[in-house]
C-alpha cells in the first residue's frame, strides 16, 4: 500500500470498485493494440497468474471475459449446464437471487435451496436435496455473499456435491484473492468438484472494473462445447479462442488488463494472498471493534462473518442513512447502503488498498458524523 497515493482522494469502503494504488491507475496511461504481441503476452501473463493463485493445478485453465463478475457467472451457468441438465442454486442473498434471475433468463431448468440472509448454507441440506432429486446435474453457490458479508462453507458444500457426483459451480467474485487458495485452504479445487469458478478484476486483487474471469477444470470447459445460450458469453468459445490465438474473440478491455497485471504484481510484492488476507482480517477487526464501541451492531454472527464486507444494523429507528452517507462522503469516505430485504442496514467493506490507519480514520469520521445527526 502507498498511503501518499490517496492524499486528497476519497477512500472507497466498498467491495468493488474499491480503492486502488496510484501505480495500478498509472498502468492504464499506456495505449496497447489488441493484436500486437505485447497484448498477447499481457493476456497470457494474466491467465497464468490467475491459475497460479488458484493453486497452480495442471488441470486448471482460465478464461477472461469483458464485463463485470455477473458476466462470468452468466457464462458459467449458460455454458456448463447442458440442455438436458438441471441446476440447483443455493441462495442466501442478492447474488444467489441474481443466479436465479440469470437461470430464468437463460431458460435453464433450475430449482433453489434458499436460506435466511443471516444463515450460511448447510452442507447436509445440500446432500439431502441431491438425494431427493437425482435429476440435478449442477450445483451453484456464492462463496462470500456481499449482501451481508456472510461466508458460506465452500469446502463442505463441495464435498457434499462430490459425494453425489454432480458438478460444482462457484461464484467467488468477492472472495477470490482475499482468502487463501490451494490444498487445505478456503478455496480448494482439490476438495470438492469445483468445475468452474467466477472472479472479477476489481475485487480482492485490487484492479479496476472492466473484466471478469472463469477458472475451470480443463475437462469441464471442454465438455461445455455446444451448450452456450449466448454468443459473447460462450465459455467454451471464448476459452478455445484464447487457447488458439492468445486473444479475446471481441475487443478486449486493454487498459483494464494493464491495470490488472500491475495489481497482480503488487499482490505478489505484498506477500501473496496469505498476506493480503491478513491485512483484510486486521481491517475487519479494527472496523468491527470500533463500530461496536460506537454502538453499532453487526448483522452476521462472528463465526459466519467474512473479512470482505460487514453489514451493520441501523443504530436507531430514526437513523437517517442518507444524511449519514452524505456527511461521510463529504469527509472523503464512501460506504455502501444496505441490501437486505427486511432489515434496515448499511455495509462497509474491508478490502482494497486500505489498511488499519484508513479504517481507524473511517471509524473516527463515523463517530463524528453520528454524534452530529
Amino acid at each position: 500500500m502507498q498511503p501518499e497515493d490517496r492524499m486528497g482522494r476519497r477512500l472507497l469502503f466498498t467491495p468493488g470498485p474499491l480503492t486502488t494504488t496510484r501505480t495500478v491507475r498509472e498502468a492504464m496511461l499506456s495505449d496497447i493494440g489488441s493484436w500486437y504481441s505485447d497484448s498477447i503476452q499481457l493476456v497470457a501473463e494474466i491467465r497464468a497468474g490467475l491459475v497460479a493463485l488458484a493453486g497452480g493445478r495442471q488441470d486448471l485453465t482460465c478464461t477472461l471475459f469483458q464485463g463485470s463478475g455477473s458476466f462470468a457467472v452468466e457464462a458459467i451457468l449458460g455454458s456448463a449446464v447442458p440442455p438436458d441438465g438441471k441446476l440447483l442454486i443455493l441462495k442466501n442473498g442478492a447474488y444467489g437471487r441474481r443466479m436465479e434471475l440469470t437461470a430464468s433468463a437463460l431458460r435453464l431448468n433450475h430449482v433453489t435451496l434458499a436460506d435466511p440472509e443471516n444463515k450460511p448454507h448447510d452442507p447436509l441440506a445440500v446432500h439431502e436435496a441431491l438425494l431427493r432429486d437425482p435429476s440435478i446435474t449442477h450445483v451453484a453457490c456464492v462463496h462470500c455473499e456481499t449482501t451481508t458479508g456472510i461466508l458460506n462453507p465452500l469446502q463442505k458444500i463441495g464435498l457434499a456435491v462430490e459425494r453425489h457426483r454432480r458438478s460444482f459451480l462457484v461464484d467467488a467474485i468477492s472472495s477470490f484473492g482475499g482468502y487463501p487458495l490451494g490444498p487445505g485452504k478456503d478455496i480448494d479445487f482439490d476438495a470438492g468438484p469445483i468445475d468452474h469458478l467466477a472472479g472479477s478484476a476489481n475485487k480482492c486483487i485490487e484492479g479496476v472494473p472492466g473484466f471478469s474471469f472463469v477458472l475451470s477444470r480443463r475437462k469441464a470447459v471442454e465438455q461445455a462445447a455446444g451448450n452456450a445460450r449466448s454468443l459473447s458469453l460462450d465459455l467454451h468459445g471464448q476459452w478455445e479462442h484464447l487457447e488458439k490465438t492468445g486473444q479475446f474473440r471481441f475487443t478486449p478491455p486493454t487498459h483494464v488488463l494493464l491495470a490488472f497485471r500491475q495489481a497482480l504484481r503488487e499482490l505478489e510484492e505484498e506477500g501473496g494472498v496469505e498476506a493480503r488476507a491478513r491485512r483484510y482480517r486486521e481491517n475487519h477487526r479494527t472496523l468491527a471493534n470500533g463500530m461496536i464501541e460506537l454502538g453499532f451492531r453487526p448483522y452476521i454472527s462472528p463465526e459466519h462473518q467474512s473479512h470482505i464486507i460487514t453489514t451493520f444494523h441501523y443504530p436507531t429507528e430514526s437513523f437517517d442513512f442518507k444524511k449519514f452517507y452524505d456527511r461521510l462522503h463529504s469527509k472523503g469516505y464512501i460506504i455502501y447502503p444496505g441490501k437486505l430485504t427486511t432489515v434496515p442496514s448499511f455495509r462497509i467493506a474491508n478490502i482494497g488498498s486500505i489498511g488499519r490507519a484508513e479504517v481507524e480514520g473511517l471509524v473516527k469520521a463515523i463517530a463524528e458524523v453520528n454524534a452530529a445527526l
